[in-house]
């Protein structure tokens, strides 16, 4: 009997052990958060060169922001200093939810990293599974569709009627989305919660 079983020992080994086919992905997204670093960095540069009068600078955040006007502008103005300044809190944003992903999904899917003891852990990372993941991500990235919808209205002007109708919708629908991720999660803690009283 024993000798039947020990063959069946491998697969279920070889399927777990399958989880870290998932660590290039989460080495890649620290990749790309460094590619999120050096673009948060080249923007704060070109504003702070902009502020101090550099046109190129200028002219480089008025082109990477999609802003327009009947004339180009000359000096850095309120608006292109506040879609610029979003512009970096997407980032900010982003990279937050990058972060969320890669320790809260390699600590989830691949395996712990032993961080009960360490003062930097994350206070979310004591309570961390794959429910609480998506709430957290849903969230983020409603923040960042926020951040996206508020540049549009600013820079209005450039948009068409139909582009502000779908990125307001398209907004509406990822709280919607999130909203239901919220509700069914706690659907299914409820028995849990219901069975330790």
């Amino acid at each position: 009997m024993n000798q039947l079983k020990r063959p069946m020992r491998a697969l279920p080994n070889l399927i777990f052990a399958s989880r870290w086919l998932q660590l290039p992905l989460y080495l890649g997204l620290i990749l790309a958060q460094g590619v999120y670093v050096f673009q948060f960095w080249t923007e704060l540069v070109h504003l702070i060169e902009a502020a101090f009068g550099n046109t190129v600078a200028l002219d480089i955040l008025v082109n990477s922001i999609g802003y327009k006007g009947d004339l180009a502008p000359t000096k850095l103005n309120e608006t292109i200093l506040m879609l610029v300044v979003l512009g970096l809190i997407d980032v900010v944003m982003i990279s937050n939810l990058l972060i969320m992903v890669i320790i809260g999904g390699y600590e989830t899917f691949v395996s712990r990293m032993g961080l009960e003891d360490h003062p930097d852990q994350p206070e979310w990372l004591s309570h961390v599974n794959a429910s609480v993941l998506k709430v957290k991500l849903a969230t983020a990235i409603i923040g960042i569709s926020s951040i996206h919808l508020l540049k549009t209205f600013i820079n209005a002007d450039n948009y068409s009627e139909k582009t502000l109708m779908w990125q307001t919708i398209i907004h509406i629908a990822f709280l919607f989305s999130a909203l239901a991720i919220a509700y069914t999660d706690r659907l299914l803690a409820a028995p849990a919660d219901h069975g330790k009283h």
